[in-house]
Parts: structure tokens; C-alpha cells; sequence
């Protein structure tokens, strides 16, 4: 061999170097190499050499997701629509080592320095945050709308399929463990409901409302004069026709609006269900200071959405930020709490729901495998690969408390001191 020849690594050989501890898995590769216990309870194959370029030229959860969605990289006994088992078992155990630069050289030159040429990444991939600036300041309205398309305007069919019948896309509560996720949801629902003390005639605002649910189960179950507006128009249109057929067109509105652009005040209570993550914490003061100003002396705001456990902002990882929220962010509750009081809301109780959502992601991922082959009929393979990846990670991480669901009520006190709350909390568990 002369001085410009280059030794071949393999993949196997390769994976061994950087993990020298041992692979809890086994993986086979399209250069016939394998490595890792030959009985290992967990199996996975690259495909090709574009996957084994996903996963140099991105290391770390992207490069993993490129190959995955794209179906180069795949992992055998487990559903694509829910890869759960395999995420908790490998959770923890994908430790890489290696002992210097120098031996990360030797092993790129002998994969081949064409693997750091990248791919095109899968179409469902969005662009990285630098680019969107084509779209707008980040959490500007303009850029803000193309982020809720990307992810709502998927197809209302596919929803149907793996959100089930109350078509809603956020946390359920469960009143019991073994109950059914149409049981689970209502219960949020009717939790919020009771939390906002809503009664016949009130006016309620729901802002970034989905399908509606809420304003429904507010309009039918309390008689409730209620508005909800999102940035979807699919999610509106869907919305407003199950408005007309479930006969509450007289109660109930559901709009294709930015909240920004609701002009009536004076409301009873406003809810707010998973908005806040799309928000910016940034844009918190003037977020909460709007809400506030639509609501009447005494009138009531929950807030519910996804924290993290430390109030510390971080936007969401390069996997959530391409492929699930464009330019999401998360905080702790601390942080939501103290915007909303700094804003002159009285904060009158809050909860920590995260079992709940480890729960309803469960739900979803059932749903998804159940109905597999009809959500990639509607959407394509890619697209439903990405969501049972996203939904089973989501579950994972409110299992083991690396995110949370917070709701948080408060209350537009009067000048005199007038909350409207009882001494002790009225609306049960």
C-alpha cells in the first residue's frame, strides 16, 4: 500500500471504534458488515450510503431523523408508527467515544470522504433557522403563519386517524388511567371549563384554538357565547363546518385569525391551549398584556402548554425545530407565571399535567399504527415516519420529566380587589 492509499473502514468497523464500549443493539449494513450482539434484542439496518451521509454530515438526533424518515436508516420488530420500546431501551445507552481527533480522521478517510458531501435532506425537512428569515422576523406574523401551516395544514384526514373523533391536538386529562381518549379529552376540556367557571351567556375567547373543541364543548355543554380563532385555515374551515352541523352556529365562531387580530374585549374568560410554545418568550409581555386587555374586571385566563422542568428558554432541538414546531421554545413555569403576573394578572393556581401527556401521546401513537397504512396513503410514508418518531420521543420526555405540561390560571383582578373566586379551588379534581 502506498503513502496515498487509504485503508478501508467498514461501517461496522467504524461503529465499534467510536463505541468501544459495546453497541446495545445490532446493526447490518449494506456493506454487509454488522456489528453489535448477534442475539440483541433491538435490530438496525443501513440501508445505503446516503444514510451513512445523514448521519456524518449531522450528528446527533438530525442525522438520525434524516435516515430514519427517508427509510435508509431502519429498525427492525418495531412499528414505524410507534418506535417507543426501542427509544427507552437504547435511552441512555448510545454512548460515543473516541480517543482523538486524529482517530476521527482515520475513520472518515476510510468511510470515504465523499459521505461528507450532504444529501438533500427529506422534503418534510424545514429550513434551519438562519434561512427563514425569508419569512419574516422570527415570531413576526407573517413567519409565524408559515410555522402553523407547516404543521396543521398536513390533512385534516390524517388528524382524524391519530387524533381520534374530538380532533384535539394537546394534552388530554385522564380521570383514570384505563380511560379512553375521547374521555380523557372532554375532561380537559370540561376541567378548563369549570377552572374558568363558565356559565350560560359568558363570552369566551379561545386563542390559537385547533379544531375548535373547546370553544364547542364550551358553547354546547354551558351555553357559552364563544369565539375561537388559529392560523390555520384548514383547522378553521374544518372548525367552523362541525360548528354549523352540531347545530351551535347561534353560540359559536371558530375564525382563520391571528390572535393579534381580535378586536372585541370585554370577555369572560379567555383559554389559551397550547399557544404559548409558538409564542417566543420575547414576545410574552405584549402576549399576556393583550389577553389581559380582552378581558372584563374579574374575568379569568388559563393558560395551558408544554414547560420545561427549569426556567431556563431553550429552543426546541434541530429534529422538533425542522421537522415538527419551526422556531418553538420552551421555559419553565416559573417564567410563564411571573409574565403573566408582571403584566398585571393575578396567578390563582397552577398544575404540573405531564403524566397526562405521556398518556395522550400513547394514545396517538396507538391510533397512528392502527390506522398506519391509511395516514400514509393520505400523507406519505415520510411524513408518518416523522410523526410516530415525534410522538413517541414527546412520550418519553414527559416520562422521565425532561418536559411538562403546566396549566395556569389567573384572573383580570378588579381595582377594588374583587377576584371572583371562592375561598378554596370550585371546580373539583
Amino acid at each position: 500500500m502506498t503513502a496515498t492509499q487509504t485503508h478501508r473502514v467498514t461501517v461496522g468497523q467504524a461503529l465499534l471504534a467510536v463505541m468501544p464500549d459495546g453497541l446495545p443493539f445490532r446493526l447490518t449494513a449494506y456493506d454487509g458488515t454488522s456489528a453489535g450482539p448477534a442475539d440483541a434484542e433491538i435490530r438496525l439496518h443501513l440501508a445505503s450510503e446516503r444514510g451513512l451521509s445523514y448521519l456524518l454530515t449531522a450528528p446527533g438526533d438530525l442525522g438520525m431523523a434524516r435516515a430514519y424518515v427517508s427509510g435508509e436508516l431502519i429498525v427492525e420488530g418495531s412499528h414505524p408508527g410507534d418506535p417507543y420500546d426501542v427509544m427507552r431501551a437504547l435511552m441512555g445507552r448510545m454512548r460515543l467515544q473516541v480517543s482523538s481527533p486524529a482517530e476521527v480522521l482515520r475513520i472518515i478517510r476510510g468511510l470515504g470522504w465523499e459521505h461528507l458531501k450532504p444529501p438533500p435532506p427529506p422534503p418534510q425537512e424545514h429550513l434551519p433557522r438562519w434561512r427563514r428569515a425569508i419569512e419574516g422576523l422570527r415570531h413576526s406574523r407573517t413567519r409565524d403563519a408559515v410555522a402553523i401551516r407547516r404543521h396543521y395544514d398536513v390533512s385534516n384526514a390524517f388528524y382524524e386517524r391519530v387524533l381520534g373523533p374530538s380532533m384535539t391536538y394537546t394534552c388530554a386529562v385522564f380521570p383514570k388511567p384505563d380511560a379512553s381518549l375521547e374521555e380523557a379529552q372532554a375532561e380537559k376540556y370540561d376541567l378548563i371549563a369549570r377552572k374558568l367557571d363558565l356559565k350560560a351567556g359568558m363570552r369566551l375567547l379561545d386563542v390559537g384554538c385547533g379544531w375548535g373543541g373547546m370553544v364547542r364543548h364550551a358553547a354546547r355543554e354551558y351555553g357559552v357565547r364563544a369565539i375561537g380563532v388559529t392560523l390555520s385555515g384548514e383547522q378553521a374551515q374544518w372548525g367552523q363546518d362541525l360548528v354549523v352541523r352540531e347545530g351551535l352556529g347561534h353560540l359559536a365562531e371558530v375564525r382563520h385569525s391571528d390572535y393579534r387580530n381580535v378586536g372585541q374585549t370585554g370577555f369572560d374568560a379567555i383559554s389559551s391551549i397550547g399557544l404559548t410554545e409558538h409564542v417566543g418568550l420575547r414576545a410574552y409581555p405584549s402576549y399576556f398584556g393583550f389577553l389581559r386587555d380582552r378581558l372584563r374586571p374579574g374575568g379569568r385566563l388559563l393558560n395551558h402548554c408544554i414547560t420545561r422542568p427549569s426556567n431556563v428558554t431553550v429552543t426546541v432541538g434541530a429534529f422538533i425545530d425542522r421537522y415538527v414546531f419551526p422556531d418553538g421554545e420552551l421555559t419553565g413555569s416559573g417564567r410563564i407565571i411571573s409574565a403573566m403576573q408582571d403584566c398585571g394578572l393575578e396567578v390563582r393556581h397552577e398544575e404540573n399535567l405531564r403524566e397526562h401527556y405521556a398518556l395522550t401521546l400513547a394514545k396517538w401513537c396507538q391510533n397512528l399504527v392502527t390506522n398506519w397504512d391509511a395516514c400514509v396513503a393520505e400523507v406519505g410514508v415520510g411524513t408518518a415516519r416523522v410523526w410516530g418518531l415525534y410522538m413517541a420521543g414527546s412520550r418519553l420526555g414527559f416520562e422521565r420529566n425532561e418536559v411538562q405540561l403546566h396549566q395556569v390560571l389567573a384572573s383580570r383582578t378588579a381595582a377594588d380587589g374583587t377576584s371572583g373566586f371562592a375561598l378554596r379551588p370550585d371546580w373539583g379534581s
